[in-house]
Formats: C-alpha cells, sequence, structure tokens
C-alpha cells in the first residue's frame, strides 16, 4: 500500500516540478532573459519523458483495480491437437510467459510439466508470484494461435497450431473455500523428468482430483510430498475460487463482452511468422510487427490494451481478419 501511494505521490511531484520550471522560463524570458530561459525550457523538455512514463505506470496501476488483480498467478498452458507442432508452440508460449516475467520482476516457479514425445510440451502449470500479477496476466486467458512454416515439416509447409492458456488468481489461505475431504481422490507416484537427488526415487508427485468438478491438478517440483500436496491444494482451491467466480457471472448475466470459451475456433490473439510477422489480439485490435519480440516477453502492450478495453468497453470487431 505504501509502494503504491508513493507511485503517486512521485507522480505529483514530478508534475509540480516541471509547472514551476516552466512558469520560471516564462518569467525568464519576460524580462529579457533569453539565455537562463532556455536553459530552463530544455529543463522542462528532459523533465517531460519521466512525466509521461511516470503517467503511465499511474494509470495502469489505476486500472488494476479489481479484487483479485494485486494477487499471484497461476497459469496452465495445454497444446491443443497436432501433435509436436502444437506441443512446440506450447513451449514457446511458456518461454514467453517466462521470459515477461522476468522482466517485470516477477518470480515464476513450475508446479507440473508434461514433456512431448518429441518436442515442446503437452502441458505446463508454473505460479508467478509479485504486485498485481494476476491483473497483468489475466489478459492472456484463451487460445493462442501461431502460423509458420514448421520446423518439423521436411517439405518446408505452412502450418497453424493451437495452445490454450488458463490464468486464474492464487488464493490466499486466509480465503476460506471449503473442500470436503471426501471429495478428493489423492494419489501419489514417482516424479519424473531430471529431478535432483531424492526426487526420481520417493513416491514425492501429487495428483489430486475433486470429483465433484472433475477438476485434476498435479504437482511434482517439490522433493516433499507434504510440499507438493500442499502446492497442489492451492492451486486447487484458486480454480475451484475462480469456478465459483464465473458461476457467479453467469446467474447476474454480467459475462464480460471480452471473454471467450477456451476452445479451438475462438483465439483470442494470432502470431504470424509466415509469410509476414505479426501478432495481433483480435479483443483489442493491438498488433505488433515485431513477433520475435513479442515471444520474447514484450507483452505489457498487450496487457494495457486490454485493461484499456475493459474499462472503456470499445472492444475490436471483425471477427479473426488475420490469413
Amino acid at each position: 500500500m505504501e509502494g503504491e501511494l508513493n507511485r503517486f505521490k512521485e507522480l505529483e511531484g514530478a508534475y509540480d516540478d516541471a509547472g514551476t520550471l516552466f512558469e520560471m522560463a516564462e518569467e525568464e524570458l519576460k524580462q529579457g532573459q533569453a539565455q537562463s530561459g532556455e536553459e530552463l525550457m530544455h529543463e522542462v523538455s528532459e523533465s517531460i519523458p519521466k512525466l509521461a512514463l511516470l503517467f503511465e505506470k499511474a494509470e495502469l496501476q489505476k486500472m488494476l483495480s479489481d479484487p483479485n488483480d494485486s494477487r499471484n498467478a497461476i497459469v496452465t498452458i495445454n497444446a491443443g491437437s497436432g501433435g509436436t507442432e502444437s506441443q512446440d508452440w506450447a513451449q514457446m508460449l511458456f518461454r514467453m510467459y517466462q521470459m515477461w516475467a522476468k522482466a517485470a520482476g516477477y518470480d515464476a516457479k513450475v508446479l507440473d510439466v508434461l514433456p512431448g514425445e518429441e518436442a515442446g510440451i503437452k502441458n505446463v502449470a508454473f505460479t508467478v508470484s509479485g504486485n498485481h500479477a494476476y491483473g497483468m496476466l489475466k489478459s492472456e486467458a484463451g487460445v493462442h494461435r501461431l502460423v509458420r512454416i514448421s520446423p518439423f515439416d521436411s517439405n518446408a509447409r505452412r502450418h497453424t497450431s493451437f495452445t490454450s492458456v488458463f490464468v486464474t488468481p492464487e488464493i490466499d489461505d486466509d480465503f476460506e473455500v471449503i473442500i470436503n475431504p471426501a471429495d478428493l481422490r489423492i494419489d501419489v507416484y514417482r516424479s519424473g523428468g531430471k529431478g535432483g537427488q531424492g526426487v526420481n526415487t520417493t513416491d514425492s508427485a501429487v495428483r489430486i482430483t475433486h470429483n465433484p468438478s472433475g477438476i485434476v491438478v498435479t504437482c511434482q517440483q517439490e522433493r516433499s510430498q507434504i510440499k507438493n500436496k500442499d502446492l497442489a491444494m492451492k492451486v486447487l482451491r484458486s480454480r475451484l475460487y475462480e469456478r465459483h467466480l464465473e458461476e457467479e457471472k453467469k446467474k447476474s448475466d454480467a459475462v464480460e463482452n471480452s471473454k471467450k470459451d477456451i476452445s479451438w475456433g475462438s483465439q483470442i490473439r494470432s502470431y504470424v511468422l509466415h509469410p509476414y510477422k505479426m501478432v495481433k489480439d483480435h479483443r483489442t485490435g493491438f498488433t505488433s510487427s515485431n513477433a520475435e519480440g513479442v515471444l520474447n516477453g514484450d507483452l505489457e502492450g498487450y496487457m494495457k490494451a486490454f485493461l484499456t478495453c475493459r474499462i472503456t468497453g470499445e472492444w475490436a470487431r471483425g471477427g479473426d481478419d488475420v490469413d
């Protein structure tokens, strides 16, 4: 809270300083002190970019006003049909979010990952921890489409791949989500992958199935079965909470226009690498020709555009016009 308040105070101070410098420069020029007046004007000009950056940060902070925006995020990426192609695309998206999180100062931690047979990953679940992590990442929930010349096709043909991204807020331990132990099936098994000492030699991995909802969560990253169970329960509570929110929205007919079902054919964003390079968000209309930069984690423009459209209600129309 103190950090957020200080950010607004810094903006107010920078704005007042620029205004004072401008008034002093005008006064100097009126009195015929051209040199000192021009020097002060130059200082004003140099302060404007910093002021603009502070304003953008404050504007973004104001957009993140939903109750869950300040929470950590739990992100799940699932490859679609298409075998190695979509699994490689899932790996690319996972890398994109890891690079975005690192650049933004967030901590990303893998909960569970299932590698593909030849390349890529079938699915991965990970947490992104930091202030407003969920508020920023909620723009990424939906189906992401990739169009490119396949590196796995000996005939160098163009392929289209789909991968879904699901984002939920991480619920604090003090938030009440009632789970009946009788509704749970808890399985333990030996962890797979490149684990360290003890990871692959004990039954430390945990899979929890919530029978009423059909939600299944797994965690195998910790060496301790108890720690994996605690993490899996945290993910389950978060998903049940998110499902509760969705049911409440449906009851009140307040489902947002921007929200699309996570199903094939309803992509929220297209990443085109051939025959041209472009990444377009179909909800907001935000577009970038720097596809490599986007895949390297440059997502702030897309996230800001999503948050802006949520406030204004002015979503893009015309559907998918990317070939």
